[in-house]
């Protein structure tokens, strides 16, 4: 996993601290280091932080509902992907099960992102984890509730913004068979309609193209995981194509 360390600020800290536990936040939550632009939108934000009028997790709250961080994640992710992409941030860790994620995307729709992210921060987990003062990181366990549970945070925190995807969290593109790699989601059966096929399609409308070669000559039900992920334009192009 990431070369985290486990980052805790206190009355104590100096400002030279304070700052890398500023690029640690960054490092965690946003996956980048803000641009000069945002950080004049985030100035008073950062001011209280350095200052130690707020701590880790206040700033989080307030961090997580500017333009910045709603823009690089929200916006341009689906509900699930987004919620995944929290408890990554916030929790070092994947969404357990589809329980959790009901729990939480009823708290989403209700309440919205700030809703979410006070729930997941004031949550009994969080507090016991990192408490009020020491910077979020992910998280290994000596016990799983599953292989899967592994796999699904091992993943998950090993990715970058967008290297799989921005539409089907890690429990769904496993669940559903996908190989997923650099921000695209694929069934085998295309890479294998690739391979054996002795007149490939091209590359460049490859997964609409494919998802019509698998309606026409195999079981509807094998296409619908690329169909949910086709993005507007290529399913413009499907419906030109029909």
């Amino acid at each position: 996993m990431h070369d985290f360390t486990s980052v805790t600020v206190s009355r104590r800290s100096s400002l030279e601290e304070r700052q890398f536990a500023l690029t640690q936040l960054y490092r965690q939550v946003l996956e980048r280091q803000p641009y000069e632009s945002e950080r004049q939108t985030i100035a008073p934000l950062e001011k209280d932080f350095l200052k130690d009028k707020i701590g880790v997790r206040r700033f989080l709250k307030h961090f997580a509902c500017t333009d910045i961080y709603l823009n690089q994640f929200y916006y341009k992710l689906s509900n699930v992907k987004f919620m995944e992409v929290c408890f990554k941030h916030f929790l070092g860790r994947a969404i357990l099960d589809h329980q959790e994620m009901q729990v939480y995307n009823n708290i989403l729709i209700t309440q919205g992102v700030g809703g979410l992210v006070t729930a997941i921060l004031d949550s009994e987990e969080y507090r016991k984890a990192f408490g009020c003062f020491t910077v979020p990181y992910p998280r290994t366990y000596s016990l799983y509730r599953s292989p899967e549970a592994f796999l699904e945070t091992k993943f998950l925190n090993e990715e970058h913004y967008g290297q799989r995807g921005q539409s089907v969290p890690t429990m769904y593109w496993r669940q559903l068979g996908l190989n997923c790699a650099n921000g695209v989601c694929r069934h085998p059966e295309v890479d294998e309609f690739f391979t054996t096929t002795a007149e490939p399609v091209r590359r460049a409308s490859s997964d609409v193209e494919t998802l019509l070669h698998i309606l026409k000559t195999s079981d509807v039900g094998k296409a619908k995981a690329l169909l949910a992920n086709l993005s507007p334009q290529q399913r413009e192009a499907l419906l030109a194509l029909c």
